[in-house]
């Protein structure tokens, strides 16, 4: 059985993702820093009859993350990796903290950096592999009071469109996300920057959209309910 990786996979997106991914023959690992949410989602899996590991993981630790999937490919046989964890500070650009510019930089960007790294020397060796990389339209263009968080994700589109040049001819593919604003707890303690996320589609929706469209390099979803 093939193993997906899922990062962020406890709650909104990442867990659609990784529900409707082992409905597809896929076996899941489940990454993130909340244990009791990665227990919630796994329980949902097995319910439906698939399977699931859990994997506390700090994403942002380069070490952490080469030692844990070195673990694993001796026990997995490793085809992909979501990248979908993600953090979001808004409001206008001189009152963002370096903290919180630090933070999304080493969530959004170093973390997919390394999980996406750690992985392809396993997707290398056996010669395929799906990196799905979730930028949203933050990716595509720029937003008022997002200055840093849509810098961050014009990094990872780079990243994706780099590596999909670099890996043109094999068998081992990219495909770049993005997707407007989910009704999902994304939006909390977010500033009053989104007032009311349920004008959004829900993350099973889009969740629904991706893997319909996953065959593509890049799938644009927008922000409004189907």
């Amino acid at each position: 059985m093939k193993t997906m990786i899922v990062t962020g996979a406890g709650s909104g997106l990442g867990k659609e993702l990784a529900i409707l991914l082992c409905q597809q023959g896929f076996h899941l690992v489940l990454a993130g820093r909340t244990l009791e949410k990665l227990s919630s989602v796994k329980n949902e899996i097995e319910a439906l009859g698939g399977r699931a590991d859990i994997l506390p993981m700090d994403i942002r630790n380069q070490e952490e993350v080469n030692k844990q999937l070195a673990e694993m490919s001796g026990r997995f046989s490793l085809y992909g990796l979501v990248n979908n964890a993600g953090i979001g500070h808004f409001g206008p650009f001189i009152e963002i903290s370096e903290q919180q510019m630090n933070e999304m930089f080493e969530t959004n960007v170093f973390g997919t950096i390394n999980m996406t790294k750690a992985i392809l020397p396993y997707l290398k060796k056996q010669g395929e592999g799906h990196v799905l990389n979730i930028i949203s339209t933050a990716g595509l263009r720029g937003k008022v009071n997002e200055a840093v968080y849509v810098a961050s994700k014009f990094a990872v589109r780079g990243f994706t469109e780099s590596l999909q040049k670099e890996y043109e001819g094999t068998k081992i593919k990219f495909t770049a996300v993005y997707m407007g604003g989910m009704d999902t707890p994304f939006w909390k303690n977010n500033n009053n920057h989104i007032q009311d996320p349920s004008r959004f589609r829900s993350a099973k929706e889009v969740a629904e959209i991706i893997l319909e469209q996953i065959v593509r390099d890049s799938i644009i979803i927008d922000s409004k309910k189907g």
